[in-house]
């Protein structure tokens, strides 16, 4: 269900809304999925959220402008790379436009699927396009988690907070 409420324009300007955001910290992934074409596209999202329990649904939100946001915005399925505090490089570079973002990156498809992940990741999602919608200036995606890859010990998490990469004490 979606309602708009209120005709009237935001109290806010955009650059006022981003500084008053950026001080609310928000975990950090990395959104990988394949195209029609088997090419490999990912970027680093701090919009991702659970939004339901029964069924287990998750957001994600990615701009307009992004790379990434045709072929996200056709993929039938995607991965949610959870990061933590050892992975502020991995972050910085999928956060970085015009790089070979793959570049070095140990890679593992899902099993009968062309869905990537990050193997060197403490826990993975692997997710269904269940809906897509665009809102203001991003394209969401709900996605159906259906397989969860846990290895190791997931560390310290890795927060955007303050426009920068942290890690909470």
């Amino acid at each position: 269900m979606s309602t708009q409420v209120g005709d009237s324009p935001p109290a806010l300007g955009s650059a006022e809304f981003r500084e008053a955001m950026s001080f609310l910290a928000a975990p950090l992934t990395i959104i990988t999925a394949r195209d029609a074409e088997e090419r490999l596209w990912g970027f680093t999202a701090s919009s991702v959220t659970s939004v339901s329990l029964e069924p287990p649904l998750v957001l994600v939100g990615i701009s307009q402008t992004s790379s990434c946001f045709r072929a996200l915005s056709e993929a039938a399925e995607f991965s949610i790379n959870i990061l933590g505090s050892d992975h502020r490089d991995l972050a910085q570079t999928f956060a970085t436009s015009g790089v070979d973002r793959f570049s070095g990156v140990r890679l593992a498809d899902w099993p009968d699927s062309a869905v990537p992940y990050l193997a060197d990741i403490a826990v993975a999602l692997r997710c269904v396009v269940t809906s897509r919608m665009q809102v203001g200036d991003h394209g969401l995606l709900i996605g159906e988690p259906s397989a969860v890859r846990r290895q190791g010990t997931a560390g310290a998490p890795l927060v955007w907070y303050g426009r920068d990469f942290r890690t909470p004490l």
